[in-house]
């Protein structure tokens, strides 16, 4: 398969937004999956179908637990819906303007001949940052298609973003995740990247957050 990584273009937003919006969605059942079987929940979940049961009703053993899980996914699911729709509304409904305006900043999209039509499989974005006396780049946006995964792909645009921070002086590049993502927590690890804050996600309601368990992953590599 033929691909090169270039620039963004304009004409690229509309596959751009449906390829992260896809991309970002498909964290909801991980999520969901990595909740409801943690011990805790786990038990009470069973907890609710005895409780249900002791009541008199078969339909309750299945009603209550039915509920609790329903609760469970549907904060899973607003979570993540929650971040495309608020994301989408600000800074990726100006692309350019928000990652192209300065030399500090860059939106990359991989782009693939497929069956002789080329098409967008991934992106990746760093903007650059300041703390202190440091610089930084922060990386964004990265999102592979499914049909373009374990390939090798996801490793080439973490390292375009690498390389670019070299080039622009940086020290260090720095990333968001969320602790559901394993494969994508495995990659930076394997590219050097190492976890240095555990958080809680604070885009979201704190009371969403508790049932969801929801974990955000800092994590850095020092250049």
């Amino acid at each position: 398969m033929a691909l090169v990584i270039r620039r963004y273009r304009p004409s690229d937003k509309d596959t751009v937004l449906t390829l992260f919006s896809a991309g970002t969605l498909e964290h909801i059942q991980p999520c969901f999956n990595n909740t409801i079987s943690s011990p805790l929940y786990i038990t009470i979940t069973l907890a609710l179908c005895v409780a249900g049961y002791l009541l008199g009703s078969v339909l309750g053993a299945v009603v209550l637990p039915g509920a609790w899980v329903g609760i469970v996914y549907c904060c899973c699911h607003e979570i993540y819906s929650r971040y495309v729709r608020n994301t989408l509304r600000t800074n990726m409904q100006d692309i350019p303007g928000n990652y192209l305006s300065r030399p500090d900043d860059c939106y990359w999209v991989a782009e693939a001949e497929v069956e002789g039509i080329a098409q967008i499989v991934g992106m990746v974005a760093v903007v650059g940052k300041q703390s202190g006396n440091e610089q930084y780049g922060e990386l964004f946006r990265l999102i592979i298609a499914p049909t373009c995964r374990r390939m090798g792909l996801g490793i080439r645009l973490v390292q375009t973003v690498i390389d670019f921070c070299k080039e622009q002086g940086f020290s260090a590049v720095v990333l968001e995740t969320s602790s559901t993502q394993q494969a994508a927590v495995a990659l930076y690890k394997k590219l050097g990247f190492s976890l240095v804050l555990n958080q809680t996600n604070a885009a979201a309601p704190s009371w969403m957050v508790m049932l969801t368990r929801a974990t955000l992953l800092r994590m850095k590599k020092q250049l």
